[in-house]
């Protein structure tokens, strides 16, 4: 028999895959079920990213590149967080990876040390807790769901034990679409640096915001701030390329040298193609970008009316991203036929087999009173969608 080790015996399930098979395979079956669990952008790459790749193939651009990216796509990456960021960065503090989610586990392999504790606001993003796991850390979870889903500067300093190396910022938020103010990251920055502790701010939604407001890098604070942070973005959500797999980390050279090394080890390079496309990506003018955002802010406007306008559930307006957290505590302990709402797994599969809704279960992220809806959906899904829950909850008894 084959023994796994540890760390990988004790890996938690994706609620979110669960759900999503079970969604999945009732659409095979026939059902028509409409989904709210999308992580990703429904709008297609543009074409001009599309045509850079296909020059890229057609140009041989197709073998092997250093390990940590080309050359060209740290410059242009440099050039992009000098233009939106205001950061100075050099290629040699530049790290590009397979997603930013590889930028992330990344920065957690080359940090922690055995027991190291890894502080994190929740609700939080699923895979942070399990790549702390996995890297031999501990994840200390801070409740924010009274503070608007944002960690203070008296919370942030009350989790902090002698064993703490460093916390999780991401603004905006996956699953909540909560933004930070600047005076809010100016207060965690300080204790931060009161403690010596290394920031890992998860920027991958920067795009997203609304309401007329603009992304503020925590790392923006101050060139101490700035050296005691590592920066992790990607093309994914900003540019539609979810499937081309290019993130990347920006952070002082001796960690971006250890992060290196580590995948080189591990990946090697990112695909040589998406590489290509994403410099010509970086240097292109962004107006797909506001087409996007507002779409997006529509339909979180749309969502929000809807959600808030059913008995028994509501939710606040996230600022950023593109989900948004559902309060289900006042439904808890209520029944449709045999089936209890205990939580949100409950509620989630019960909406899945009686309103043929896909949900997210906020268990899954820490908070088992939510659950989360993404809209990254058309503006008639979200409608029909909501409709049928409303028409659930209508039931409960």
């Amino acid at each position: 028999m084959i023994r796994l080790n540890d760390s990988s015996s004790s890996m938690s399930p994706s609620l979110t895959l669960v759900i999503s098979a079970k969604a999945a395979k009732l659409k095979k079956e026939g059902r028509d079920v409409i989904a709210f669990g999308a992580g990703e952008p429904d709008f297609d790459t543009p074409d001009f990213i599309k045509d850079a790749a296909i020059e890229a193939i057609h140009n041989g651009v197709t073998k092997y590149t250093p390990a940590s990216g080309t050359a060209e796509l740290k410059e242009a990456i440099c050039e992009k967080l000098k233009r939106d960021n205001g950061l100075d960065y050099k290629p040699s503090q530049i790290i590009v990876s397979n997603g930013a989610k590889h930028s992330l586990y990344n920065a957690f392999r080359v940090l922690l040390n055995a027991g190291d504790e890894v502080i994190i606001p929740s609700p939080y993003w699923l895979s942070y807790p399990e790549m702390v796991k996995l890297s031999g850390g501990v994840a200390v979870f801070v409740d924010t769901k009274d503070t608007d889903f944002k960690m203070t500067a008296e919370q942030f300093e009350n989790a902090i034990t002698p064993k703490t190396k460093a916390v999780v910022i991401n603004s905006p938020n996956n699953p909540n679409g909560a933004v930070y103010e600047k005076e809010e990251l100016e207060a965690l920055a300080e204790v931060a640096l009161r403690h010596d502790l290394t920031i890992i701010s998860d920027e991958i939604y920067e795009e997203l915001v609304y309401d007329g407001e603009h992304h503020f890098s925590i790392a923006q604070i101050s060139p101490e701030v700035k050296e005691n942070t590592i920066v992790v973005n990607g093309m994914s959500k900003a540019f539609a390329m979810t499937g081309w797999r290019i993130g990347y980390a920006a952070a002082p050279e001796h960690v971006i040298k250890a992060m290196s090394s580590f995948q080189s080890h591990s990946t090697s390079n990112p695909n040589s193609i998406a590489q290509y496309a994403s410099v010509v990506a970086l240097r292109h003018e962004k107006e797909f970008m506001d087409e996007m955002r507002g779409e997006f802010e529509a339909r979180r406007n749309l969502i929000v009316k809807l959600i808030n306008d059913i008995d028994g559930i509501s939710c606040k307006t996230p600022k950023g991203a593109f989900y948004v957290m559902v309060d289900i505590s006042a439904i808890e302990g209520k029944k449709i036929n045999d089936t209890v709402i205990n939580g949100s797994m409950a509620l989630a599969e019960a909406l899945l087999e009686y309103a043929n809704v896909a949900v997210v279960p906020g268990i899954a992220f820490g908070c088992d009173d939510y659950i989360r809806l993404s809209y990254a959906t058309s503006q008639d899904n979200i409608k029909e969608g909501l409709a049928r829950i409303a028409d659930f909850v209508s039931k409960l008894k």
